[in-house]
């Protein structure tokens, strides 16, 4: 499958999608992080981690940095519409070129300006966050400052509260933390408040590689998937039925 055509079944499957994902309660679910054109990454996911009753959620950033952000995308995106409630891609700030530009963006760049519009234009409709019963939310970057977790399904695009989800990072100051490169940065204050408005035991993410895998009392787990920052590449497992009170209670794999 090209990835025009991808494309083009995928748009009319996400527009019938909410911004939040709400997972099949109790499923076994698998999140990956950051691929950023780490095909290896997706085969192995797909074929040796995705087994039968598994969901998928993959926290965004698919594309540039890596070599094969075309195949990445198309990969993914085909899985979705093989299986699309088993599968999950999220918005992360590289998915929303269409709206917000940033470099590098070598993948977007590459691309002629066809492909870019239509491709840009589907990827604005991805999920913005993805909801577990367990009381795992996953999504690319930060909490936003929501009253309740149903509020991310009307979460506008290009507001406060959609930056704080694409872009937001987290330390683990207690003082003010300045903003760097025009990114949300936010404390465990803000993580604290922010958590018990939403309900939320656990947040999962990836996005900001320069974060500890954990924090807040491990309430807070940073993921990667991607050969594009060396380290481990890792996905988190949350076995069906499992009580999660803490990060920890997922299981990290090695891929």
């Amino acid at each position: 499958m090209h990835l025009l055509e991808a494309v083009r079944d995928a748009e009319r499957l996400l527009e019938g999608e909410e911004r939040l994902v709400r997972l099949e309660p109790g499923a076994r679910t698998v999140f990956v992080g950051d691929i950023h054109g780490d095909l290896n990454a997706v085969e192995c996911v797909l074929t040796a981690v995705w087994i039968p009753g598994t969901v998928l959620v993959f926290l965004g950033d698919v594309v540039d940095r890596g070599p094969s952000s075309r195949e990445c995308l198309v990969r993914i995106l085909h899985a979705k519409l093989e299986r699309p409630k088993s599968v999950h891609l999220l918005m992360g700030n590289h998915e929303a070129w269409g709206l917000a530009r940033f470099r590098p963006a070598d993948f977007w760049e590459s691309l002629p300006p066809e492909e870019a519009s239509a491709l840009g234009r589907c990827l604005l409709k991805l999920p913005l966050a993805a909801w577990h019963d367990s009381g795992v939310l996953a999504l690319h970057g930060a909490l936003p400052d929501l009253a309740t977790l149903g509020d991310i399904a009307a979460v506008p695009l290009g507001g406060t509260a959609w930056r704080d989800i694409t872009w937001g990072d987290w330390s683990d100051r207690t003082t003010a933390v300045d903003a760097s490169a025009g990114r949300p940065v936010h404390g465990p204050g803000e993580f604290s408040v922010r958590a018990a408005h939403m309900g939320i035991r656990v947040l999962v993410r990836s996005h900001q590689p320069d974060a500890p895998s954990y924090l807040f009392e491990d309430r807070c787990l940073t993921l990667f998937t991607s050969c594009a920052y060396g380290g481990q590449r890792r996905v988190a497992l949350l076995p069906q039925g499992r009580c999660v009170n803490t990060a920890r209670d997922l299981d990290l794999i090695e891929i």
